[in-house]
């Protein structure tokens, strides 16, 4: 008697609501990704930030097809990446909400502009990336930016990181 193979999974048969719940048991870090759009500074709370190169240095992040982000990298604009520790898990909230205004996003977030970019970068952050945008792409329900980081501040620290994991926001030391 011989085994069978399993079938090769159909396309489309894995469910979104199973995929969402399996994937909230990886945890990742949190950062907030700026930008601007028509001078005005827009931010949005992303987890979806991954190391894609060493030479040259590229980052990818993932966004959702109507973030303001988005919409000043389709206008040619840079961007800046903060990757925030647990003691700043309002800033991570507060722009993470939907229906934000467009003007003042960051008027209750401590920031300062990169040096290299102009981009507003979250003060006190873990680490931050400023990121001239390469290129963008459509992936299913969202647009993947790939950044080619221009400028770094990553300085040593104690202060534990803030996480998503299970839907929740948590802190790791």
């Amino acid at each position: 008697m011989s085994a069978q193979e399993p079938a090769p999974p159909t396309p489309g048969s894995v469910d979104a609501a199973t995929y969402r719940l399996a994937m909230s048991r990886f945890a990742s870090g949190v950062a907030v990704v700026t930008s601007q759009v028509r001078g005005h500074d827009v931010a949005l709370t992303v987890d979806s930030l991954t190391s894609v190169s060493l030479e040259p240095v590229l980052l990818l992040v993932s966004l959702h097809p109507e973030a303001r982000v988005l919409e000043g990298l389709e206008a040619g604009a840079d961007f800046a990446v903060s990757v925030l520790t647990a003691a700043q898990r309002g800033t991570a909230e507060w722009l993470g909400e939907t229906g934000r205004p467009l003007h003042d996003q960051l008027g209750r977030v401590p920031h300062h502009r990169g040096a290299a970019s102009g981009m507003a970068v979250v003060d006190d952050a873990l680490a931050s990336f400023e990121c001239r945008t390469v290129d963008l792409r459509e992936a299913g329900d969202h647009v993947l930016a790939l950044g080619e980081v221009v400028a770094l501040e990553a300085r040593p620290t104690d202060r534990p990181a803030l996480v998503h994991y299970r839907g929740r926001l948590g802190e790791l030391r």
